[in-house]
């Protein structure tokens, strides 16, 4: 790469950069890298439908300012080639093999929603690949999800100019101003976007939420086998994965931080996105904590 390659890499934004494509394991994935070529890379686990574009790029940008920043969509989503699964363990093996593709020996994860039982599952799996882990409104195995309900009321909401709206913000007026202000501001990049799949992606998605929370996990072990520092996040409505499941995850994982934003749904990362932003930073920056053996 030459120093050209390097300063347009650390001057792109989630809106200009280009997607790339790696290939691998029966799989074309596509992604975009944002910020430096040096540090411990971030990678992105989206949302339950969403696809590259559907990150906020206030959040993404700033985050790339001072780390490599990887977004990306998964098998089957957007322009990713293969299938969808319709469970959480071979979510996590197609990031993992992603991840593996892009030569990469340490990342940090930042998994929200679907994204962060997927983060789980690749953190309690993968001890030396994942350095630091974020989890962000989101549920443990066995956790407490009301996806179908939620989506059926917003959808009936014929007035929102987008479902996400009612998904992600409460129906205070703040809320719903940082709602229309994150709408506008994915809607910016119009060359080269990202594709929307429709139910070939949803509907596997949905049923691997539904029974990954439907799963029991006795005695909490697969968070109890998660050993990284962990961030924990969560809007203090979240109507889909509600907050129960962060104070859940930051009691159960032995070394955990727990940020609960007030006013905000499931999009609480977005609707508070320089407070998210400045407490990731100092998280991922922070010099790791001593790990406790037994809660």
């Amino acid at each position: 790469m030459t120093q050209l390659d390097i300063a347009r890499q650390d001057a792109a934004t989630l809106e200009t950069a280009p997607t790339r494509y790696i290939e691998g394991h029966g799989i074309r994935f596509a992604y975009r890298r944002l910020g430096p070529t040096t540090g411990t890379p971030l990678v992105l686990l989206q949302h339950f439908s969403g696809n590259i574009d559907a990150w906020d790029p206030a959040v993404v940008n700033a985050l790339a300012t001072d780390r490599p920043v990887i977004a990306f969509d998964n098998a089957g989503v957007g322009r990713s080639s293969g299938q969808t699964p319709d469970n959480i363990a071979q979510m996590a093996r197609d990031a993992v093999a992603f991840i593996d593709l892009l030569g990469l020996s340490e990342v940090d994860l930042l998994g929200f929603s679907l994204g962060g039982c997927v983060a789980q599952q690749i953190a309690a799996e993968h001890h030396r690949l994942i350095r630091k882990l974020i989890l962000v409104g989101t549920a443990p195995k066995g956790g407490e999800e009301h996806l179908l309900a939620v989506l059926q009321q917003a959808f009936s909401q014929t007035d929102a100019p987008d479902p996400r709206l009612p998904l992600f913000f409460t129906n205070s007026s703040a809320s719903r101003s940082s709602g229309l202000a994150f709408l506008k501001r994915t809607k910016v990049r119009k060359d080269d976007r990202d594709t929307d799949n429709g139910s070939a992606v949803t509907d596997p998605q949905a049923k691997a939420l539904i029974t990954w929370c439907a799963t029991p996990d006795p005695g909490h072990a697969l968070l109890r086998a998660i050993r990284q520092p962990t961030l924990v996040v969560s809007g203090s409505h979240d109507t889909m994965l509600p907050a129960s499941n962060a104070y859940v995850m930051s009691r159960e994982l032995s070394n955990a931080q727990l940020i609960l934003y007030p006013d905000s749904g499931h999009g609480a990362l977005f609707q508070h996105h320089e407070t998210f932003v400045g407490h990731v930073r100092t998280f991922l920056d922070a010099r790791p904590t001593a790990v406790t053996e037994d809660k």
